[in-house]
């Protein structure tokens, strides 16, 4: 059975690095955060509506890439972050996202801590209250009882951290 795996938190936290090596490591495929293809064409003035396709597309990416996974899929990114990033930039939230995340939950989220350094990029709003953001994915993961792990740690300590992990949940599954 595929595992899906969720890679979340706030920006510039290292998802993406983290999803390619991981993905690599275990000889498998991941999927790209499908907000940063579509913000470089769009632009940085995007709807609430926006976020919501941003979603779908997601969503859409992530069956895709899902039917060449090996075991595992790591997604650099998930419905919960659709649903922090509607809440902090218009105070509300898609239906359809929250409904992803109520029914279709991933196997683990590794939840990354902000203490990497911020890379500025143009896509990116957020360099000062990463903490604070940090604290809301950890309380949504919570609220919803899902099953995460916080992923800390500088370049191949952070791998390391999440590829046990990763393996916890191998190892369980097997129980």
């Amino acid at each position: 059975m595929l595992k899906r795996i969720a890679l979340t938190g706030p920006e510039s936290t290292g998802k993406s690095w983290l999803a390619e090596r991981l993905a690599g490591h275990f000889k498998t495929v991941w999927v790209r955060e499908y907000a940063r293809v579509y913000l470089k064409e769009k632009g940085t003035d995007y709807t609430f509506d926006d976020v919501l396709t941003i979603a779908r597309q997601q969503k859409q990416q992530e069956n895709r890439v899902a039917g060449k996974a090996n075991r595992l899929l790591f997604c650099d990114t998930e419905p919960i972050v659709t649903k922090i990033w509607c809440d902090v930039v218009f105070n509300k939230t898609h239906p359809w996202i929250l409904n992803e995340i109520k029914n279709h939950p991933y196997h683990l989220y590794l939840l990354c801590y902000p203490d990497i350094d911020w890379e500025p990029d143009a896509l990116r709003e957020n360099p000062h209250n990463r903490l604070e953001l940090f604290e809301l994915y950890k309380k949504e993961l919570e609220t919803h009882h899902l099953n995460y792990r916080i992923i800390k740690g500088i370049g191949n300590l952070r791998l390391d951290n999440a590829v046990t992990a990763v393996n916890q949940l191998l190892k369980h599954s097997k129980s």
